[in-house]
């Protein structure tokens, strides 16, 4: 079934609404899916509509706040790991936004139903160098990080 939806856009459903987008991520542009939890009929909370229209709103200076989250992850989970002390390829020690931007590719946009949480609730999924099986996950609520882990935290 497909769908053209106000704020989202054209939707198809198979397990799930979707669509391929491009977003600018730090001037890049890539191709990221658009997931929308919803029921086959197509019909969604407005408090996922007010999500997403928050969200594409202050995305500009959204990302960058990102950033320093991400990297906090990462130094948490190298050292939990203890490539800390013995090194690993996988988990380079890093220091700055900068080199942990380089490390991650943005893949997609999740817009849970709009009960779950109190506030405007959107998820981002990444792709990491470092764990390519799990990926990364950014849960924000109400335009402000609230969770960084594997990319499971925003399903």
């Amino acid at each position: 079934m497909i769908i053209n939806d106000k704020v989202f856009g054209t939707l198809y459903h198979e397990c799930g609404w979707t669509n391929y987008t491009t977003i600018n991520f730090f001037g890049n542009e890539p191709k990221i899916d658009l997931i929308v939890e919803g029921d086959e009929d197509g019909l969604f909370d407005q408090e996922q509509y007010d999500a997403y229209t928050a969200f594409m709103q202050k995305w500009e200076d959204l990302q960058k706040s990102l950033l320093q989250p991400i990297l906090a992850y990462y130094k948490q989970k190298r050292h939990e790991l203890g490539y800390d002390i013995e090194p690993n390829e996988d988990y380079p020690l890093i220091e700055t936004t900068d080199e942990i931007l380089e490390m991650i590719n943005l893949d997609g946009i999740i817009v849970p139903y709009g009960d779950i949480f109190e506030g405007r609730d959107i998820g981002l999924s990444f792709h990491c160098t470092w764990d390519d099986e799990n990926g990364l996950g950014v849960r924000l609520l109400d335009e402000k990080v609230v969770e960084v882990g594997y990319q499971d935290v925003v399903i």
